[in-house]
């Protein structure tokens, strides 16, 4: 598989912190699990789920996949401010930024700029009920097949 998410090169490296209570290697074993039919137009943000396709499957679950990593890995969570005022979330562990949904923009992808300045709360994005009932049933279907 080739890969072309944000810091695909070292996230074979990064290794679950603690005990995160799913079964995998690394932050690249998330990412495979997660495309491997987990992200789905359910897990999408409700304004961009009618685009949404196997295609781009990391399309509109930057915010519900960037906690869930956090969650995983440790690190940080901070966003790109986007037009209309939404943000892009991506995680920073250990010095080193992942994105895990950047594909999703395509050609754009080369214009966001990662400048960890805008840290993003989970507080803030789950007061969104709509956001938070995502978040969970992201965490369910990877509970489902990488569980303890």
């Amino acid at each position: 598989m080739e890969y072309r998410f944000l810091g695909h090169g070292t996230a074979g490296g990064v290794k679950p912190s603690g005990n995160s209570g799913y079964r995998l290697d690394s932050l690249l074993d998330l990412f495979d699990v997660l495309s491997d039919g987990i992200w789905r137009a359910e897990t999408c943000t409700p304004r961009l789920r009618a685009d949404w396709s196997e295609e781009n499957k990391t399309l509109g679950q930057c915010s519900i996949t960037a906690f869930l990593v956090q969650d995983i890995f440790g690190g940080e969570v901070y966003g790109i401010l986007r037009p209309g005022g939404n943000y892009h979330c991506y995680n920073v562990i250990d010095g080193k930024q992942y994105d895990l949904t950047i594909e999703q923009f395509g050609e754009e992808a080369d214009e966001l700029v990662f400048d960890n300045t805008n840290p993003q709360s989970r507080e803030v994005h789950f007061a969104k009920e709509e956001k938070y009932g995502r978040y969970l049933l992201l965490k369910s279907l990877l509970n489902e097949v990488r569980g303890r």
